[in-house]
């Protein structure tokens, strides 16, 4: 599955598949001076981006088939800047369940050789609607 949707705004963006797997999808973003900081590192919401980006390829890859997913809940553990980059996002899964998925993502500044930030996620699954016909009075 690609990144990003031809057009999306996430096209913008530097985002590029690494790794997907059955239960692990890996996610670079790279650094260019237009989405860092004034301290010279990754903005911190590009992070959590990239962060939800990943798990919910992963969520959606894992998910009953048809069915959609969507970010319930996202906590976020900011470690240290993504200086150097690119910033790498390692989204496993934690548990699959029937109406809920859960994945672990930790994010790496590759070339700073550290960790810089985990997450946890909670996706609500999305079961497909059932088209009502249309009544006549």
């Amino acid at each position: 599955m690609p990144v990003t949707i031809p057009g999306h705004l996430f096209g913008e963006l530097p985002f590029y598949d690494v790794l997907e797997t059955e239960d692990t999808v890996i996610v670079d973003l790279h650094n260019r001076p237009d989405i860092m900081n004034v301290r010279g590192a990754l903005q911190g919401g590009l992070v959590a981006t990239l962060i939800d980006v990943a798990a919910g390829r992963l969520a959606v890859a894992v998910a009953d088939l048809g069915s959609g997913v969507s970010t319930a809940d996202m906590t976020i553990h900011f470690l240290a800047p993504v200086m150097t980059g690119p910033a790498r996002a390692v989204a496993k899964l934690v548990r699959r369940g029937t109406r809920t998925v859960v994945v672990g993502v930790d994010v790496f500044d590759v070339g700073g050789n550290r960790i810089a930030a985990r997450a946890t996620l909670s996706f609500a699954v999305l079961f497909p609607r059932t088209v009502q016909p249309a009544t006549t009075p």
